[in-house]
């Protein structure tokens, strides 16, 4: 009886996944294997935040795969050495798995391959699981990558999807394959209280509401920081419970400006990946460097961590980071210029606490978007600085986002929630903020000096 193993790895899902219809395809049963990989432990990259919402993914795979008389295999360990292990105990001569394109990935890929041929098996690499095209699929003339984002997006456009898998009816796995108990969230420690609930139905339901809700207005508000429009679906596509390909094909579907406007965002995602693959390096070297003799004050370090700048909006959005895992667009954008470009502090400082605690932070987008930030990747304007005041007056008109985040400022009135510095002495003594850590002029010139303007 033909067996094969289905590895999962940021495909938490069973719908339009290529992996696994790849290995019900070529086999009567089908081992559904996940590995809690101890060397992503070992790097400090298996964090709380992202833990507890794996936990969540992989209870509701396990749901789903039960659904269809299977069940998902978990153990612990060398995903490499652990597949292989897997695949010899139930005789199966396939390992199927989704392409990644992190250097980490990439040299697990090259290890299993090699000790499952060793072994007499098979691995096959599965493209478009993880991104909508797959990263080195599209390349301009005598180069392996787009460098810059618009060329890559028209090209990106004009390309054919594959078309959406249907959903397999049944999984047969083999009864004696032995599987660890599945972790439930509750089992981890330290998670931020906010942090959404992850899985492929959670996912499913939170596209399908916001589809209907605040698909069609996207274009218009996506960087409204209080109007909070925007999908907060990066979690569910870093883990795979939802599938890019699939969420174009129905953005298209529903089409008008806000599905554009949202299908450009999934592109954006695929650039950073073709990028990454190329060059895996710049996941912590700069891709372009600027000659940058970056300060290290630890005082303002620790001040922009916990929200404490004395600049609201960046503040609010570093305190949201801190409660929910999570931080809109626009302030992440925000937050990365002021630590990058007002303080003139190493973006790798700021990616490394980003990756503490995003649900969605991965090697890929969060690495090269702080690098467009800093000026150092794939902006073509590197030395753009964003104001918070200005950024303030555009996305927070009303302060709303700040006074949800800020309660110490919450009673404050009008335009003044976002300079409470310049509130009578009186007002401000009764106040638990912090003055501004840095006059915005004198940062800017600073950064713009030290990169030659």
């Amino acid at each position: 009886m033909s067996v094969s193993v289905a590895l999962f790895t940021s495909d938490l899902r069973v719908r339009d996944n290529p992996v696994l219809r790849a290995a019900l395809d070529c086999a009567y049963e089908v081992v559904p294997l996940f590995v809690l990989d101890t060397g992503i432990s070992a790097a400090g990259f298996d964090v709380p935040n992202r833990r507890a919402f794996l936990m969540d993914c992989l209870n509701g795979l396990d749901r789903e795969l039960r659904r269809r008389g299977g069940r998902l295999v978990l153990r612990t360990g060398d995903v490499a050495a652990v597949a292989c292990e897997t695949a010899a105990e139930c005789g199966a001569r396939q390992v199927h798995v989704a392409g990644g394109v992190s250097g980490y990935s990439q040299r697990r890929e090259v290890r299993l391959r090699r000790l499952l041929e060793a072994d007499g098996r098979e691995l096959y690499v599965h493209d478009a699981v993880v991104t909508a095209q797959p990263p080195g699929r599209l390349t301009p003339q005598s180069r392996d990558h787009f460098a810059v984002f618009t060329p890559y997006f028209r090209r990106w456009s004009a390309e054919r999807l594959r078309p959406v898998l249907g959903t397999p009816r049944s999984v047969r796995v083999p009864g004696n394959v032995r599987s660890e108990p599945v972790p439930s969230r509750a089992d981890v420690k330290g998670v931020s209280p906010g942090v959404a609930a992850g899985g492929e139905s959670e996912g499913r339901a939170r596209f399908d509401a916001w589809r209907k809700k605040s698909m069609g207005e996207y274009a218009e508000r996506a960087d409204d920081l209080a109007g909070d429009a925007t999908s907060r679906l990066s979690p569910h596509l870093h883990f795979g419970t939802l599938s890019a390909v699939e969420l174009v094909h129905r953005a298209r579907k529903t089409g008008g400006e806000g599905a554009e406007a949202f299908v450009r965002q999934l592109a954006w995602r695929d650039f950073h990946h073709q990028v990454l693959a190329a060059r895996p390096r710049a996941s912590w070297e700069d891709y372009r460097p600027r000659g940058d003799s970056w300060r290290h004050d630890e005082r303002e370090i620790t001040a922009w961590r916990d929200g404490r700048t004395g600049y609201p909006l960046v503040d609010a959005a570093m305190r949201q980071l801190l409660h929910e895992g999570w931080m809109h667009n626009r302030a992440r954008l925000l937050t990365a210029s002021f630590l990058t470009k007002t303080l003139y502090t190493d973006w790798r400082v700021g990616a490394r606490h980003f990756l503490d605690l995003l649900v969605d932070g991965d090697i890929v987008n969060n690495q090269l978007n702080w690098q467009w930030v800093a000026g150092t990747g794939n902006d073509t304007r590197p030395n753009r600085v964003l104001n918070p005041l200005t950024q303030a007056r555009r996305f927070d008109p009303r302060g709303e986002y700040v006074r949800r985040w800020l309660p110490e400022l919450a009673a404050v009135e009008g335009p003044a929630v976002h300079r409470p510095w310049t509130l009578p002495e009186r007002e401000r003594a009764r106040l638990d903020y912090p003055p501004p850590l840095v006059d915005l002029s004198q940062g800017a010139d600073r950064f713009l000096r030290a990169r030659g303007r």
